[in-house]
């Protein structure tokens, strides 16, 4: 019987998918946003002219712990997207994330989504606490990705250098054991990463909007704004190097491609710290990275050849939801609650 299996990355720049035929690259595809915005169903007509699958790893946004698409919710949903009810239809990121998972949903392909890194069993407890994103699905797949090129006790850091955000996971001993992601990450390419609380207060109501700008290409003056970049980078990562020791540190994501000087500088800022690499495609891969690991889990939870990398990744052991660790006054969380779902 061939394995069949699929995996896509929901970038802000671009939907990928990639299609793993008994390990080997079989296919893939890039969407830009503006296809799917004059064609929301168009990922799901190319997948089905390409079936049929054992599995496929969906985009999962912030992630739920292995849903299957045929019985997500619209609560689950929601918390994959996390837009408040006021808010719906924003079109920040590839446009239509909500339209395009419920087509998938409807249909009939036997999707699967991912967790994210807070779902995992290998973070500690504290390391979640008043967190939403340590690292969201696609990042979880990067990490997948770089954990499959590596022996399977390395530990390392994974720099996921997006278009939008910048994320940064721990993997220790082969299993991802820390993270800062996105809007509680270092400072982005458009994002201005972490929060300043008295920022947020001072600009509320956010918009959801507001998460996809302060970056690098809000700053008036573009030296300053990839100053700040790189000392937030490096500010972040000998953080987490503090707390989890390791030696080596691996670059990847859309900069990488479209910033290549850029990121020598940055390379050069890193390599105070640890030796600095940048992580390697699957043979004939071009798509980006998120969409390979999101292959490899699929091949994994499938039974395939990955089925070692999903057990050491622990990924059958994800639970809880994104809202469990949140211990704010209007959160009402405790250590022994039910996870919540709204």
């Amino acid at each position: 019987m061939v394995l069949r299996v699929a995996g896509a990355d929901p970038g802000t720049s671009s939907l990928d998918w990639l299609i793993l035929e008994d390990g080997g690259v079989a296919d893939q595809c890039r969407f830009i946003p503006e296809e799917l915005q004059a064609d929301a169903g168009l990922p799901v007509r190319w997948l089905q002219e390409r079936g049929p699958f054992t599995l496929i790893a969906g985009p999962s946004g912030y992630g739920l712990p292995l849903v299957r698409a045929a019985d997500c919710t619209e609560a689950q949903l929601s918390l994959m997207t996390l837009t408040r009810s006021d808010e719906h239809g924003f079109g920040g990121g590839v446009h239509g994330f909500t339209r395009l998972v419920r087509a998938l949903r409807d249909s009939g392909l036997p999707v699967v989504f991912l967790p994210g890194v807070i779902h995992l069993p290998t973070v500690p407890v504290q390391r979640k606490l008043n967190r939403i994103d340590l690292g969201t699905a696609d990042k979880l797949c990067v990490a997948a990705l770089a954990v499959a090129q590596r022996p399977e006790h390395d530990t390392f850091c994974l720099a996921e250098l997006g278009s939008a955000f910048s994320a940064c996971l721990v993997v220790a001993g082969g299993q991802v054991v820390d993270g800062v992601g996105g809007t509680s990450g270092p400072f982005g390419w458009r994002s201005g990463g972490a929060w300043d609380g008295e920022t947020a207060y001072w600009l509320a109501p956010l918009a959801k909007r507001d998460l996809f700008s302060g970056g690098v290409q809000s700053v008036p003056d573009p030296v300053l704004g990839r100053l700040r970049f790189r000392e937030s980078l490096l500010q972040t990562i000998a953080g987490l190097q503090a707390v989890t020791p390791f030696a080596e540190i691996v670059l990847a994501g859309r900069l990488l491609e479209t910033e290549p000087a850029f990121i020598d500088d940055v390379s050069a800022d890193l390599a105070r710290l640890a030796s600095v690499s940048r992580l390697e495609s699957l043979p004939a891969a071009w798509v980006k990275h998120a969409a390979q690991g999101a292959a490899l889990l699929a091949d994994g939870l499938a039974g395939g050849h990955h089925a070692p990398l999903v057990k050491q990744l622990r990924l059958e052991e994800s639970a809880g939801t994104v809202l469990d660790w949140l211990s704010y006054r209007h959160a009402a969380w405790h250590e022994t609650s039910e996870p919540r779902t709204k």
